[in-house]
């Protein structure tokens, strides 16, 4: 039998990259996809694809920053399919990569409601089908704010990220009684398109002036893929990780340990 058979997975930011991928592959294993995104095209998309491979899926959009768009989308679920099993809390953008100075504080908070605040608001409105059959929380944060340090200018992103982990940690805790696990991955850089919604302001004047001639991808030399993150995702939301919940796994190639 599949890893997800008759389970139902939200996956957020699932129109590119590490959430298309995640979609894809939780469809592969069986798993009913609700696609959340802001945008309707790529989504339908993704949806699209899954539904070609024979798996089954919809299109939600909402933006994961607003609360009642949120609580809607969590409702279309309820509608659709009547429980919901696996969340994957993804979507999330770079922002403003600036100096303290020059980083304004609208720029700030919009980066934290889209990577922080999304999260927060994705999972508090899961929790009520969650709690049902229990299940699993899998939120995709990153190598900054949590391991590697060096990157100047992405100050509100890694505290973004860095809330993330406190935040899968503090609800593991409290949804542990309820048979749902939450854990965290830290992907370093990875082939997607979250590089086009990064505005970096002067970053090269303020970045120590540290070179890798050898390059910074310990592993594999090379930038890590989509799919190899949704592989992790996958074991994470798997009975497989039934025993593993309040924990957070870096998926970067040594990356983080040659930079932090």
């Amino acid at each position: 039998m599949s890893r997800f058979a008759n389970r139902v997975a939200l996956v957020t930011g699932a129109g590119s990259g590490i959430g298309a991928a995640t979609a894809a592959l939780l469809a592969a294993d069986g798993a009913r996809i609700a696609a959340l995104g802001r945008t309707e095209r790529p989504l339908q998309q993704v949806v699209q694809q899954i539904e070609a491979a024979g798996g089954e899926a919809m299109p939600v959009v909402a933006d994961v920053g607003g609360p009642a768009a949120m609580a809607a989308a969590v409702q279309q679920i309820v509608d659709r399919w009547g429980r919901l099993d696996i969340v994957v809390a993804n979507a999330g953008s770079n922002g403003v990569w600036a100096s303290l100075e020059d980083l304004a504080p609208e720029e700030w908070d919009a980066t934290l409601r889209n990577n922080l605040t999304g999260t927060f608001l994705t999972v508090k409105y899961a929790v009520p089908l969650l709690k049902v059959n229990g299940g699993a929380v899998v939120v995709v944060s990153s190598v900054n704010g949590t391991r590697n340090f060096s990157n100047t200018g992405a100050t509100a992103y890694s505290c973004a990220k860095a809330g993330q982990v406190a935040f899968a940690k503090m609800t593991a805790l409290e949804l542990a009684r309820h048979r749902i696990r939450v854990n965290v991955i830290c992907p370093g850089a990875i082939n997607s398109n979250i590089h086009a919604t990064t505005e970096g302001r002067d970053l090269d004047r303020l970045r120590f002036p540290v070179s890798y001639p050898e390059g910074w991808h310990p592993l594999r030399g090379e930038y890590g893929e989509a799919e190899q993150v949704a592989r992790l995702i996958g074991f994470l939301a798997s009975d497989a990780a039934d025993h593993i919940t309040g924990t957070e796994m870096w998926i970067d190639g040594g990356e983080s340990l040659l930079r932090g």
